[in-house]
């Protein structure tokens, strides 16, 4: 564990006084948005992925239709 001296904003300050264990939330809190952001950013990572290989998996559907439809005419 590491000790950090932070500044909240008062509202949020508010909001957790009552809290019996204000960094276990925090740091609860900030491993969920961590978390959250490495998925949005694998997300983004597949999305461009799926971009990029658009075109070639087009070209290989094509030519599996041909070959899967061959008997069948």
């Amino acid at each position: 564990m590491r000790r950090l001296n932070i500044t909240l904003p008062e509202e949020i300050n508010e909001q957790i006084k009552s809290l019996p264990n204000k960094s276990r939330f925090i740091a609860e809190a900030l491993k969920e948005k961590l978390e959250r952001i490495e998925r949005e950013k694998l997300d983004r990572l597949l999305v461009e992925g799926y971009k990029t290989t658009k075109e070639e998996d087009k070209r290989i559907d094509r030519e599996w239709e041909k070959i899967t439809l061959e008997g069948w005419k």
